[in-house]
């Protein structure tokens, strides 16, 4: 059984430097370094050996009439599937298709219109044959990722991005680490340059992200509010009497006051019910109760956005309609959004 761990030990293997009892580093902290920076310094490298060939990828995949298929075997082929998921979160349609089974019938999967990305760092794979024939017999555009740049993958590539010489990390040279490293890394690349050619949106990458905690931060005042009906309003004229009756059918504790232009001039809450108790209130008019000049948001402002305006406030408040034409004199509610929505959202 392994020995329990002391709080003074603990703490040690929290801090910045850890070390061993007598003040030296570990061999597995020397052996961590070691690889980090050796990777570290191969993108570096990476990043500067790019060129015009990154370009031509760049516009071949941009220009793909049906997806971006990848492919790779291997430590290559786990690469290739966390790029083909990347590429399909930021807006470019992408699938991953093992080298292998595409020499069983899923060959079927690529089409004409897509263009292949292929990984290898010895570039020639055998389990990549069959698919480079595919595309150079049907005129697939073919990108090639590799490290050898006389390779079969790479001479046989439309686009050839070869890596800059590099060793692995692995004290052997034997197991791919800085190697499939600068790959991923360089997929990255590829899928923000064509994420920034489309002009995608953090609104477009809300379409694509609808779960988890990524999905509820970019998440818009516009998906949360309530329209028509459901927003609580009553003109600057109505009585008081009647104006209670739309704070509670509503349920949200406060009621908007509309001028005669339809415009949001004022808001009545709670706190302006109890300051007029004692004023004759039910005979007065909205207009009278209200606090002129509300705050609101946009329904495009982000919902934590809306969050943090509602709670940094001298004074706090549990609700804001919604404007997408404020004026200065005050521009039409197009909704509604209360502290109970954001909660249900998982954002308060």
């Amino acid at each position: 059984m392994p020995s329990p761990v002391l709080p003074s030990q603990a703490r040690a293997a929290s801090s910045s430097e850890p070390l061993t009892g007598n003040g030296t580093e570990t061999p597995a902290l020397v052996a961590a370094r070691r690889v980090l920076r050796s990777e570290s310094e191969a993108l570096i490298q990476l990043a500067d050996s790019l060129g015009p060939a990154l370009d031509a990828a760049v516009a071949l995949m941009h220009g793909c009439q049906g997806r971006v298929t990848v492919t790779g075997m291997g430590k290559s082929g786990h690469v290739g599937r966390k790029i083909a998921a990347t590429l399909a979160s930021t807006g470019t349609l992408a699938q991953y298709v093992h080298p292998a089974e595409a020499s069983h019938g899923d060959l079927g999967m690529v089409c004409r219109d897509d263009v292949v990305l292929a990984l290898s760092n010895s570039g020639d794979t055998p389990e990549l044959t069959d698919i480079i024939a595919y595309t150079r017999r049907f005129g697939i555009g073919l990108i090639g990722l590799t490290s050898r740049a006389e390779g079969a993958l790479a001479q046989s590539s439309d686009v050839a991005l070869v890596l800059p010489p590099h060793g692995e990390a692995c004290p052997l040279g034997l197991a791919p680490t800085t190697s499939t490293t600068m790959m991923m890394a360089l997929g990255d690349a590829l899928a923000v340059a064509l994420l920034e050619a489309r002009g995608f949106s953090a609104r477009d990458f809300q379409v694509f992200h609808p779960g988890g905690q990524l999905g509820r931060v970019l998440l818009r005042v516009g998906d949360l509010m309530h329209a028509g009906d459901r927003m609580p309003l009553v003109t600057a004229d109505t009585p008081m009497s009647r104006t209670l009756i739309e704070i509670s059918s509503k349920g949200f504790g406060c009621a908007g006051i509309l001028n005669g232009a339809g415009a949001l001039v004022g808001i009545i809450t709670d706190g302006d019910l109890r300051r007029h108790m004692a004023d004759g209130l039910l005979t007065r008019p909205a207009s009278d109760i209200m606090t002129p000049a509300p705050r609101t948001v946009r329904s495009s402002t982000l919902a934590v956005e809306a969050l943090h305006l509602m709670n940094a406030s001298d004074r706090p408040f549990t609700a804001v309609f919604v404007v997408d034409d404020p004026q200065p004199a005050g521009g039409q509610p197009v909704g509604f959004l209360h502290m109970h929505d954001l909660l249900r959202a998982g954002l308060a």
